[in-house]
């Protein structure tokens, strides 16, 4: 199967990812020219070629995305309806990544990633992208153990589900084909250093390798977006990521 491969850190090209991709695979690295202007245009302009290349590619089946954040899932998204698939999600995450312009302390763009997939602030992707948002009571969000305190209250007022990895069982999923994006700073960080925003106290390889065979064994996955969101340069991983990817492949291969 095709791999989409986006290194990209929301506006930023990241070449030095240090990602080891399954070798002979047949990789499709999505190359954005992005124009000289603000962010929100290039994260448009990324966004969009991502669709298009994530709309072809699900012509032969369920798409491999692997990524350099959570943000390209809005992309992901975008492309597998226009496919024809309107797809729920499975976020599994350290971060809930449910903040807003308005309650972010730290102005992160990629802690807002699900917000936006909900359709929140339209003007800035899911217009341009012709998004149409997903239902807050057809998301999981999955691990999601370092909440700020605005991102608990938003999942307490709304449909969202919210449940730790272990014991994940296919009836805990949303129905229908299913968007799948999995953070890898979901791991513990002793288990995946360089982790941009590390969380302590989290699953190991074993139980997110467990919890991805448990969500492609529905049959049911559209898409899977592999979030490489570490810093680049000498100190990244590469060999724990190429395990999950590989493993990707053979589940939904």
């Amino acid at each position: 199967m095709p791999i989409l491969y986006a290194p990209y850190h929301l506006d930023e090209h990241l070449p030095d990812l240090r990602l080891a991709l399954p070798e002979g695979a047949d990789v499709r690295e999505t190359a954005a020219d992005l124009p000289d202007a603000d962010m929100w245009t290039r994260l448009v302009r990324l966004h969009d070629r991502f669709a298009d290349d994530a709309a072809a590619a699900a012509a032969d089946g369920p798409v491999l995305a692997v990524t350099g954040d959570c943000t390209l899932s809005i992309g992901l998204a975008a492309g597998l309806q226009r496919a024809g698939t309107d797809p729920a999600v499975v976020w599994i995450d350290a971060h809930g990544d449910l903040q807003t312009l308005e309650t972010t302390a730290s102005g992160y763009v990629g802690g807002m990633a699900l917000r936006f997939l909900h359709g929140y602030r339209p003007d800035l992707f899911a217009e341009p992208l012709r998004l149409r948002p997903v239902g807050e009571d057809r998301t999981l969000l999955l691990d999601g153990r370092d909440l700020d305190p605005p991102e608990a209250d938003h999942i307490a007022a709304t449909a969202i589900r919210h449940r730790p990895l272990d014991g994940l069982t296919a009836a805990d999923l949303p129905e229908g084909p299913l968007l799948v994006n999995l953070d890898l700073d979901t791991l513990d960080p002793e288990a995946m250093p360089g982790a941009r925003y590390p969380a302590p106290d989290g699953p190991d390889e074993a139980l997110v390798l467990q919890a991805l065979r448990t969500i492609t064994g529905t049959g049911r996955v559209a898409g899977l977006n592999i979030a490489c969101t570490w810093e680049p340069g000498p100190a990244a991983p590469a060999a724990l990521p190429a395990r999950l990817i590989a493993a990707a492949v053979d589940a939904l291969g």
